[in-house]
């Protein structure tokens, strides 16, 4: 048989190349949209791989410097990636996993000292610099708010009070006679252990109300606030694993939770309109505005800043003082922060805020049931009274649940394991209000020799 002409042979040997490359470029197009469309966390996996790449060469040349994009990209790797750790934890997956993990982890690997010194010191400085976190709960209470459908603003008010009221004194009541149960004084079970709990946190609540303990039992205020902050580290663990818990059992509830908090934040009629960005950014500024007006108040009266900026939130939204498209704007804020920076935040808690020696050291069976007792008490509480005031239960115990919490840190954990971010205004009237009567309660208690 003749053999083909040997242009001919070259020409198929070229179209078959051809075919080849263009084949072969197309299985690369297809396997790199297939990885821009998986993401760890909210970040895509190219873009992860090549972070945590550059990030591991710095670390190793010793040159990690301590710019804001470079902590911003650090603390959203190593946050989505306790995320995702979390989110598939056979059991913990189902009781707050992603939240629990991304603030427990950082914790021990920073104890132990597996994360890079030079990070470390840089998220802590940032921390301690810029106070990161209030401008978080800012934006997010803010956008919440203004969000929120007037009425329904004005009637949660009203009824989130009762809730919250019943369950600090049921919860006082149970927590304490649990301890006595097991052995520990009344006296020392109700000041160190159930008190702590719903102070309002660890800024807010831990610190003022040792500083007064102090004064009253003539103690270092030290030594008094080492002994308060486990009881406060394992109400919020119990608080979030509730949190998570109440969310599964929401599913399958009913649709009225749902669609109140659908109405409560306004997302079903905002996520319809397109929000100029001008409009975001004001909003942003009005949130930042009444913070300020927070301070002023806060040099006068002593009042927490973040309680002045809530008072004066709701006052505007009750008189309707804020025009709709910033409203708008305030809730496209809110749902940025809800989503993207919820998790890096919680890893630089982790980091900076939640000392791994006081989360061992309420691994005490003692404080372990009695805090549990508490929070459960407190929860239950809120979820009975809830549906007695006609308030949709599962969020009325969501709210009990951050009087329990770490003051916002709490709230946004509890919150975000519960998927009701929504609910933070309400959680922060819970927290800082509540927080605020129970440490004034408590020391009125002490000074009378109780």
């Amino acid at each position: 048989m003749a053999m083909p002409p040997i242009a001919a042979r070259s020409t198929r040997q070229f179209l078959r190349q051809v075919l080849l490359f263009r084949f072969r470029g197309f299985c690369a197009s297809a396997c790199w949209q297939w990885l821009m469309k998986r993401h760890i966390g909210i970040i895509p996996v190219p873009a992860y791989g090549l972070i945590l790449a550059c990030l591991s060469a710095l670390v190793a040349l010793e040159k990690l410097p301590s710019e804001l994009p470079v902590l911003i990209a650090a603390l959203a790797v190593v946050g989505f990636t306790c995320f995702e750790i979390g989110a598939r934890m056979p059991v913990l997956r189902h009781m707050g996993g992603p939240v629990i993990v991304t603030l427990l982890l950082p914790s021990c690997l920073t104890h132990h000292q597996w994360l890079p010194t030079d990070l470390i010191v840089s998220i802590r400085e940032l921390w301690a610099a810029t106070n990161i976190l209030y401008l978080f709960c800012i934006l997010v209470i803010a956008g919440c708010l203004l969000g929120m459908d007037r009425q329904v603003l004005i009637k949660g008010i009203v009824r989130f009070c009762v809730p919250v009221v019943a369950g600090s004194v049921t919860a006082a009541l149970a927590g304490t006679a649990t301890g006595v149960g097991f052995g520990l004084s009344a006296h020392d079970t109700f000041f160190f252990i159930v008190v702590p709990i719903m102070a309002g946190g660890i800024g807010e609540g831990a610190i003022p109300l040792t500083i007064g303990y102090a004064a009253l039992l003539q103690q270092p205020q030290g030594q008094l606030f080492a002994q308060v902050v486990p009881a406060i580290v394992l109400g919020n663990l119990g608080a979030i694993s509730g949190a998570a818990i109440l969310h599964r059992v929401s599913r399958s509830w009913s649709q009225d939770t749902q669609a109140w908090l659908t109405t409560a934040d306004n997302t079903t009629l905002l996520c319809r309109k397109a929000v100029p960005i001008e409009h975001i950014a004001a909003a942003a500024t009005i949130a930042i505005s009444l913070y300020f007006a927070g301070l002023v108040i806060q040099h006068f009266t002593g009042l927490p800043a973040p309680i002045g900026m809530l008072g004066f939130a709701v006052l505007i939204k009750l008189l309707g003082a804020v025009p709709t498209h910033l409203e708008h704007g305030a809730h496209w804020n809110y749902r940025f922060f809800a989503c993207a920076v919820s998790y890096p935040l919680l890893c630089g808690v982790g980091i900076t805020l939640m000392p791994w020696d006081a989360v061992i050291a309420a691994l005490s069976p003692v404080h372990l049931v009695t805090a549990l007792v508490t929070v459960l008490v407190l929860m239950t509480t809120g979820f009975l009274v809830g549906r007695w005031t006609g308030l949709p239960a599962i969020e009325s115990a969501l709210v009990n649940a951050c009087h329990s919490g770490m003051g916002s840190v709490g709230d946004l954990a509890i919150l975000t394991a519960a998927n009701r971010l929504p609910l933070m205004p309400f959680a922060q009237l819970a927290t800082r209000i509540g927080g605020a009567l129970t440490v004034m309660v408590a020391l009125l208690l002490l000074s009378q020799g109780v």
